[in-house]
Order: C-alpha cells, then structure tokens, then sequence
C-alpha cells in the first residue's frame, strides 16, 4: 500500500505530502485546483514520461517521492534481487525531473530505469482513470481473475514449469533440424569436393615435371633439329669443331718435345676435346630420342588443366596447398554427426509434455468454466444495483489452436451495455460511465480472489448521482476492507465513505497560483460534502443531508 506521496516543485505545486489512509481515501475539491495533478504526479512515479514544462519553478528540479509497504505483496522479493536493487518493507520510489530535462527515477535510493520502475509500480498501484481501460480491456487480465475465481494459482504453476520446458525443447528441435539440414547440405557439397581430389590423384611434386615434359614435346622439332645440327658441327661436319682440335692438338704434342711445361696444359686441353666429344654424342643421343608425340602431349596437358582447374577453385598455386586443403576436408566430414537420432528422441520428449500439457490444460478449462455462471450473476446483480439491470457480460472461454502459456483456452469478456444490444468487447460497447461501473463491479469481485495492489480510481463515478451514486460507494467502501482504495470523486454520496477525505483548493501566494492539499476534520468534511450537495456556502439542509450521508457511512 502507499503511504505517503510528497510533490515538490510540480506543475503548480510548490510543495505538499499527503498520507494515505489503509483503507478509502478520499480526495475532493474546487474544480481545476489540481486534482489531475496528483494524479499526473503519480503517473511519474509509475513510470510515465516527463516534461521540463512540469517544472513549477524552472531554475530547481521537480521531486516525486512515494512510500510504499510491501510487506505484503508476494514474489517482490525475486525481482529486488534480480534488479539488484535493495529490498526493504518500507520501500521509498522517487522521480527526479532536472530543469535540464534530464529525469532520474531510484527505489531505495538505488538508481533504476524507467522499464524497471514502470514493472515495480505496476505490481504497487492499479490507476484506473476514465478512458483509461488497459486493464479491464486486456484479455491476459480478464484471463488473470477467471483463475483467480478459480482458484487455479497451484495448477497453472505446474502447468507453466511444464510449458516452459517444452517450449524449450521445441526451439531446441528447430534448432537440430536446421543444424541437421545445414549439416547434410554441408556434407552432400564436401563429399563432391572430396570425390573431385580423390579422382584427380594429386601427386605432390607432379606438376613441375609434366610442365617442363609438355614443353619439350611442344618444342620437339626444334629440340631435334638444333640438336643434331650442334653434334654435325661438333662432330660430323668435314671441318667440325672435333676434327680441327684434333689437328690442333697433334700440332701441339710436336712442340711437347721442346717445352716441358705444355705438359699439362695438353693434358687439359685432349681432356676438353674428350669432354666436347662426350658432348656431341649426348646432343646426338638426345635428338635421336626426342619425337613429336601428340597422344602424348593432349594427356599431359589434360593432367595440367585439371591441375590448374582445381588451383583456380581453391584459390592456390600449388599442388601442396591443394593437397592440404583435402586433408582439411577429410578433417571436416569426420567431425560432421548425423543429428537424426537425438531429433527423434526431442520429438518423443515434445509429445510427452503434449500429452502432460493437455490434461492439465483441460482441467483448467473445466475449473474456469465452472465458476463463470457464479461470477456472471454477481456481477449482473451489482450492475442493476448501480442502474445497469439490462446490462449483460459473458465470459468467452474458446480453444486456441495451439498451447498457450496459460493453457489452452482463449478468454474474453464481452459487454452488452443494453437490452438486445450484441456481446461485443468491452472497449468497443461500453461508455465512460459504464466502463467505470462494470470495473468497478468486476475489480470488487475479484478482490479477495487476486492480489491486487493498491486501486486509485479517478472519476469512476462519472455520470451517476443520488442513489446509484451511493450504491457505488457502499462497494468501493467494501473493496477497501481488504484492499487499498483512493478515489477521486465529485460525487457527495462517494466521498461520505471515506476513511480519510483530502480537500485540494488553489491559493494566490507571492502572485502565484498554488495547490494546496489538506486533510478534513469531521466538521470540514461536513460542509464539504455539503457543498457539493449544493452551493457554496452550503445551505441548512444540506448541512443536514450531508450529516445523514455521514451517518450512514
């Protein structure tokens, strides 16, 4: 519950602390003294945006402050620690608008951002505002007070360990067949590459050979023919290289004889002609050997395009590299599993949950069904009380196609606000007013059966009065005995109920407007309701007649 709020420095509020009572407050007032204020300043507290133009005095920073007692709310503590945020009964929120426009929100002085403090205030406050129909129009919390009507909270928490796992299995088999699609297109792609190396037989120092063999049989005439020339001019030829150093050399041994010292320079020069003769018969050798052969030319290079083609696919130059990467892929499709089996045995887990996830999913569908007749004349009653008798509202309950989180039903309030009128959603058919009484029916209803937390309603009177008016009040006055309840009301016969009643009004202080807010006496809450019976000042029998609204509170 709230305890205190205190605004500083907001809209035209210099300062001002209001402490709310555990059961109905009350807050009336002069019309435009400031009463949306308030709420707009819990609105920050809740997570709402803010404007520097909010800033009552632009040159000082705006400070929204609310304490909260929480001992009572249920799984806070989990979402303290998972936010790392202290946890203390008494909880402080405070929102901090800089004229800089720069805001700043803290709980317990530890600072938060807006998404945490908008999940913190939501489970702290419910703020129902005319036209403002999130909750009551929202299926997921139509949903929440049919199981809690039913009492469903153990079921669905079995129900939703069980979900959880299951849909964690199910993503995890998506993931498995992509992975084992990925794997298989993977593996059909390496095993063609594989089959290409393994055909082609790469020879690791191949290539540098059938190069240089492709160009002499390229070249073999050529070869042939300069060949066989060299050894005729070395050897053959009438004045041949051979035949003229052979002369040259009987020449040379005639002189031998008169200078000793020529001895071995003849003996090197008979061993070069030796050498050149050797020569001239390995050109012969080789001339006589070397033939054009064109089978032979087409399969060398049919072996070097093949060669080259697989370089230019992989991206190298060589045959080593080409040989790694086979090695590489070799590597590759040895570590690549068939995932099939443990597919199949996820599949088996996913239909056992199924089949568990059903039989608790029918018994919510039956618990829910079961109390809805209970609920529906409940609220039909309270509706006519409050001049709605030709109202109707009829709880949808349908089978969804697939499991929900929540089960397998799809639940929907639907409103006829008139006789013969067509069940339709609530937000589409029901007016202001009526949405302010159908709320109000279906939110005291639940009240015992679902932790709501504290419920501010902000003009849910509007457009009834007298007796209807009274009957409204006698609920909220009811759903404050086990609730929270602040109410901002212009109806006398609402504000009679209050435990605690607050009076805002505008005052002129230093030529500026202010809002003030102060808590009623009996004797001021006398004239107030009074007032708003007739006019101000109020007359005798108004006085009277809020004294008789008094009495009967």
């Amino acid at each position: 519950m709230i305890k205190t709020l205190q605004i500083k420095n907001y809209a035209i509020i210099e300062s001002l602390e209001i402490d709310f009572s555990k059961g109905l407050t009350i807050i009336t007032g002069e019309t435009g003294a400031g009463k949306s204020i308030l709420l707009g300043a819990l609105g920050l507290i809740m997570g709402k945006r803010a404007e520097t133009k909010a800033l009552h005095d632009v040159e000082k920073k705006c400070i929204i402050e609310a304490n909260f007692e929480i001992s009572r709310y249920q799984g806070l503590k989990a979402f303290f620690e998972d936010n790392d945020i202290d946890y203390e009964a008494e909880t402080v929120v405070r929102r901090e608008i800089l004229p800089s426009g720069k805001t700043r929100a803290f709980v317990n002085d530890t600072p938060v951002n807006l998404k945490v403090l908008q999940q913190l205030s939501g489970s702290l406050v419910d703020l129902h505002q005319q036209f403002d129909t999130q909750d009551i129009n929202d299926v997921s919390f139509q949903l929440r007070m049919v199981d809690a009507l039913a009492d469903n909270g153990a079921i669905l928490e079995k129900y939703e360990v069980l979900f959880k796992g299951y849909q964690s299995n199910q993503r995890r088999l998506k993931q498995l067949i992509k992975q084992n699609e990925t794997s298989a297109k993977e593996t059909d792609f390496l095993n063609f590459q594989l089959e290409e190396f393994n055909n082609a037989e790469l020879i690791e120092d191949e290539q540098v050979g059938l190069e240089n063999e492709l160009s002499t049989l390229n070249n073999a005439e050529e070869i042939k023919s300069k060949l066989a020339g060299a050894f005729r001019h070395l050897s053959e030829d009438e004045q041949s290289v051979l035949s003229q150093l052979e002369t040259l050399g009987i020449a040379l041994n005639q002189v031998q004889k008169y200078s000793p010292s020529l001895a071995p320079l003849l003996e090197k020069y008979n061993g070069l002609v030796l050498e050149l003769g050797e020569l001239a018969n390995e050109f012969e050798g080789i001339a006589n050997d070397t033939e054009y052969n064109p089978e032979r030319a087409q399969e060398v290079q049919s072996r070097l395009d093949l060669v080259y083609r697989l370089q230019k696919k992989h991206g190298v130059n060589s045959i080593i590299e080409l040989l790694q990467i086979q090695n590489d892929i070799t590597s590759q499709l040895s570590s690549f599993g068939d995932l099939s089996n443990e597919i199949i045995e996820l599949e088996n887990a996913i239909t056992k949950a199924e089949l568990k996830l059903r039989k608790i999913a029918k018994e919510l569908t039956t618990r829910r069904k079961s109390v809805v007749d209970g609920f529906l004349k409940l609220v039909h009653q309270q509706l006519a009380l409050l001049s709605m008798e030709h109202a109707l509202l009829k709880v949808d309950i349908s089978p969804s196609e697939e499991l929900l989180s929540t089960g397998g039903d799809i639940v929907e309030f639907l409103f006829a606000p008139n006789k013969g009128s067509r069940f339709l959603s609530i937000k589409s058919v029901a007016s202001g007013g009526e949405l302010s009484r159908l709320t109000l029916c279906i939110k005291s209803l639940v009240a015992s059966a679902i932790p709501l937390p504290t419920l501010i309603f902000d003009e849910i009177d509007a457009g009834v009065s007298g007796d209807v008016a009274l009957k409204m009040g006698r609920i909220l006055r009811k759903l404050s005995n086990e609730h929270q309840v602040v109410v901002i009301t212009h109806s006398p016969q609402v504000a009679s109920k209050a435990d605690a009643h607050y009076f805002v009004y505008k005052r002129v202080e230093d030529q500026r407007t202010k809002t003030k807010v102060r808590a009623l006496n009996n004797g001021e809450r006398v004239r107030a309701i009074a007032t708003m019976l007739s006019t101000n000042p109020p007359s005798d029998s108004a006085i009277e007649n809020a004294k008789e609204l008094l009495a009967m509170a």
